[in-house]
């Protein structure tokens, strides 16, 4: 029991941690282009806590498994001032790539930091150590791209993938803290790339979304875009259900 509520624990801080990076840079890239953000949430589902700021409500919701931005006019055209849809297209594309990138960024130090860390342990040399750490990040990024092409080509298939379940049985195999760490900056780097994925409903989405209004120099419709977020919004949650359900499987 006590094994279980420590695994349920570090999956917590682990998947929480990136999660709060990841929508805290949404956050903090919203207030520097003077963007209303109504709600920084972490979780979902009912509210367990929260509190109200002079401008945006701060809560901790009770499924940690996402969170989420709530900017003035994201979802509808709003006029009123701070309104996201009245932001120009480059304050809007840098606040939606803010989220991936944090994670990438972070994700990038950490394994750096970790490998000049091992590296030392059987090296005097910090330049070779360094060097050292550099190769295997270098490695782990061609690894981490092959693995999305393999997927998006056929090479890789959709029961090889990991989900919550999945992470939650890796994350109870990770001993010490290095370890841990290690695989927060691997989570991390694979939620910065996933989320810029052309996909509906995820970051990438949204700015192919930008993108194609920029060409237009017009948005969308709200009708098509609510279509095209709706059809994504259903793939994901398909292949979240798929995936889990195949983590599940595995520990069977």
């Amino acid at each position: 029991m006590l094994s279980f509520i420590g695994v349920a624990l570090k999956f917590i801080i682990l998947l929480g941690f990136l999660i709060f990076i990841h929508e805290g840079g949404h956050f903090l890239v919203a207030k520097l282009c003077k963007v209303k953000v109504n709600e920084f949430a972490i979780g979902f589902g009912p509210t367990i806590w929260n509190k109200q700021g002079k401008e945006t409500k701060y809560a901790l919701r009770l499924i940690p498994l996402g969170g989420f931005v709530s900017m003035e006019g994201e979802e509808e055209a709003s006029e009123q001032e701070g309104s996201f849809s009245k932001a120009s297209i480059p304050k809007r594309l840098a606040i939606v790539f803010a989220g991936p990138i944090v994670n990438i960024v972070f994700a990038i130090v950490v394994f750096f930091i970790v490998r000049v860390i091992v590296g030392l342990t059987s090296a005097y040399d910090l330049g070779l150590s360094i060097k050292y750490a550099g190769e295997s990040l270098g490695a782990f990024i061609s690894e981490a791209f092959n693995s999305l092409v393999n997927l998006f080509t056929g090479k890789t298939g959709i029961d090889q993938m990991v989900g919550p379940v999945g992470i939650g049985g890796i994350v109870a195999s990770t001993t010490g803290f290095l370890s841990f760490v290690n695989l927060m900056a691997i989570i991390s780097f694979s939620l910065g790339i996933t989320n810029l994925l052309p996909i509906p409903a995820l970051d990438g989405g949204k700015i192919l979304l930008l993108i194609i209004e920029a060409i237009r120099r017009k948005p969308l419709s709200q009708k098509v875009e609510a279509a095209i977020q709706i059809a994504g919004f259903v793939f994901v949650i398909g292949l979240a259900v798929l995936v889990t359900y195949n983590d599940i499987a595995r520990l069977l």
